[in-house]
């Protein structure tokens, strides 16, 4: 009998002792959620944290801009697609990298708290915010470097987390994968200035981009990065067929993004 109720016992204290999952609204909030509560997180509510971020503490320092993070939004969408990134894994690591970094950075910018996380992503995320809201980064070559920049880091610190603390690596499709996004974010800081001379400015207003690369490097929409990491990932694959339909997919986005609605 003695026995038995020492192991309800035991029991009751491992239920008190799980952590419970970071709800997306509350870290938007409070803008302390750490990597272990995001790597916590599924997919679904990854992008839910996004969004509240970009809706919330990040429209408090920039109002009046288009979302600056729907790119993230539009890859988390496709881990979800995929069922990619489950707690534990070197994807949701490496993920929850860039995600501390961009809630330490509004944090930052925010004066809500000098405290980093050990993130060297959050100052730059800082920096991004505070140049875009001072009117510092309207050219499209300047605004894309600094976005770049600071999810570079952000990413980088995450894999490091993932590898070297956590000890888990990525496979060799998920490897891949990853450096069609590294040339994503070289595209990004190496943009042409020349291109601005035909790009309407970042900010309130904005009109439609013009041409492929400035719809598909566009940070404040979703459906260039979902369409893009499906053709990445299944180019990982070594899947020709699917990585073919997945270009008409992807152009086929593009081209219904040129095309005026109609309305009556």
């Amino acid at each position: 009998m003695r026995a038995a109720f020492a192991t309800l016992i035991a029991c009751l204290l491992c239920l008190t002792d799980t952590p419970a999952t970071a709800a997306p609204a509350s870290c938007a909030a409070t803008l302390t959620c750490t990597i272990d509560d995001i790597d916590g997180m599924s997919i679904g509510d990854r992008r839910a944290f996004v969004r509240d971020l970009s809706d919330g503490p990040a429209a408090d320092i920039v109002p009046g801009f288009a979302p600056r993070w729907r790119n993230i939004e539009g890859v988390l969408e496709f881990f979800a697609d995929r069922g990619l990134g489950a707690s534990g894994t070197w994807v949701s690591y490496v993920d929850a990298g860039i995600l501390e970094g961009l809630e330490r950075g509004i944090a930052l910018a925010r004066g809500d708290s000098t405290d980093t996380f050990g993130n060297p992503g959050a100052p730059l995320w800082a920096s991004y915010l505070v140049r875009l809201r001072d009117g510092q980064l309207t050219a499209r070559a300047d605004h894309d470097r600094a976005w770049s920049e600071a999810e570079q880091v952000s990413t980088e610190h995450g894999l490091a987390l993932a590898e070297d603390v956590h000890g888990v690596t990525a496979t060799p499709v998920e490897e891949r994968f990853y450096q069609f996004s590294e040339f994503y974010r070289w595209v990004l800081r190496n943009r042409p200035a020349l291109l601005d001379l035909v790009t309407p400015p970042v900010g309130p207003g904005d009109q439609r981009q013009i041409g492929f690369l400035d719809w598909f490097t566009d940070v404040t929409t979703s459906e260039p990065a979902h369409r893009g990491s499906h053709l990445a990932y299944h180019l990982a694959e070594f899947d020709a067929p699917r990585g073919a339909l997945d270009v008409v997919a992807l152009f086929h986005a593009y081209a219904a993004e040129l095309t005026p609605v109609q309305t009556s």
